[in-house]
């Protein structure tokens, strides 16, 4: 659906369709086997939702309605396809005689699978996911990742075309597969989060619409696979990060460091679900990074004031987290909670190690880091070099200006 028409229905219905979109695409991508023809029909049918339902009103069964217009679509393409006639003839007759009303629950979290594909990029399983099950579009996604339009269309239009080429079925991967795929869902889940709550380039420093977007694709998930401690564990993290929101920037979006925000702004609410959520996950017995981060994300909330933050029990779960995890920035962030615990000297002699780590050494927050260690250390000649190194490397106006403002701040004092 494009903005404009979306504009001319109310919020309500806004949602229902956002809700429907994946239900609709599982059935008509199952059924007629084909996810990028599926994918296209379904569009056209929420379009014309977009256009029908402000006049005549919401149908009786909204979804069978989607389901309809799609199925008319597909079985006009399937008529329209001369060399391909008698295949899809056969799948147009098998469709015709089921009830379009019938719903398998599973294809949502098929869905999701099928856009994690392994011969797709994260960049391009983000976007896909983002419009095949988030139900988002082209331009949305293209706005929200600041890339022109028709750069998104085509990578969008790469993506379909590569899991067609991998001769990729619609169905749920099952066994080891399934495990390594569901590993792709969360990470490409958990990177769209990200670049909501810490927005990598452009002028803002988050996009609360984005993080919305990744809390409530992942509630659908946690939905289908209730039972499953890492998407519990995902979740929980979302929630306990994000209820910081408001929190987290001043007056003309000025960002504001964990350490100095009003803590009454956090939304309690989230924070809640978010703890009771990884209560659960880790009741389950098998505690993984998202949990791990989550536990981390909890201390930090339950701290009435920064000076009352448990640091050795955060600096107890990066030392966890960096056994089953070879990410510099988790190496980075232990660094910094060991500096908070035994003092600036310990960080800064952990953060050389990172250096030589390619991943990292040229990352503006490897530098940030190193000037708030050499900060609390009393050098602010050093502190102010790296406080404007980092500058010049994020993308992102906000920390820039941040940056550079500690840096100014610590002048004055020299």
């Amino acid at each position: 659906m494009s903005a404009s028409l979306t504009g001319e229905l109310d919020e309500r219905s806004q949602h229902l369709l956002r809700d429907l979109a994946p239900q609709v695409l599982g059935i008509v991508a199952r059924r007629y086997r084909d996810f990028a023809a599926a994918e296209d029909a379904v569009q056209e049918a929420l379009i014309a939702a977009a256009l029908q339902w402000p006049q005549m009103g919401v149908p009786e069964n909204p979804r069978g309605w989607l389901i309809r217009v799609a199925s008319r679509r597909m079985l006009d393409a399937i008529r329209s396809d001369i060399a391909r006639r008698e295949r899809e003839q056969e799948v147009a007759l098998e469709a015709l005689r089921q009830d379009v009303t019938d719903v398998d629950p599973d294809d949502t979290l098929t869905l999701f699978f099928l856009c994690c594909h392994p011969s797709l990029t994260p960049a391009s399983a983000i976007a896909l996911t983002l419009r095949a099950v988030g139900g988002l579009t082209t331009a949305q996604i293209a706005r929200a990742f600041l890339v022109p339009e028709a750069t998104m269309a085509q990578r969008i239009s790469r993506a379909k075309a590569a899991i067609k080429a991998a001769g990729s079925r619609f169905h749920m991967p099952e066994g080891r597969e399934q495990s390594e795929r569901l590993a792709a869902v969360l990470h490409i889940l958990y990177l769209v989060f990200n670049e909501g709550y810490v927005a990598s380039a452009g002028e803002s420093a988050q996009r609360i619409e984005l993080s919305q977007e990744a809390i409530r694709l992942t509630r659908s998930l946690h939905a289908l696979m209730p039972e499953n401690s890492e998407v519990e564990g995902l979740l929980a993290l979302m929630l306990l990060t994000h209820a910081r929101r408001e929190a987290r920037t001043g007056t003309g979006g000025k960002l504001i460091p964990l350490d100095r925000q009003d803590r009454r702004l956090w939304k309690q609410v989230e924070i809640n679900e978010g703890a009771a959520l990884l209560q659960t996950a880790i009741s389950r017995g098998a505690v993984g990074a998202y949990q791990l981060q989550a536990a981390i994300a909890a201390l930090h909330d339950e701290a009435s004031r920064a000076e009352e933050t448990d640091w050795p029990q955060i600096l107890a779960l990066y030392e966890l987290m960096k056994r089953i995890s070879d990410n510099p920035m988790v190496a980075l962030n232990h660094a910094i909670a060991a500096a908070m615990v035994h003092g600036p000297t310990k960080g800064l002699e952990l953060l050389r190690a990172l250096d030589a780590d390619e991943r990292i050494a040229r990352h503006h927050r490897l530098d940030a880091a190193r000037a708030h260690l050499f900060e609390m250390a009393g050098d602010y000649k050093a502190a102010i070099t790296h406080y404007r190194l980092a500058a010049t490397r994020t993308t992102s106006l906000p920390e820039q200006q941040y940056l550079q403002t500690q840096a100014a701040r610590l002048c004055e004092r020299l």
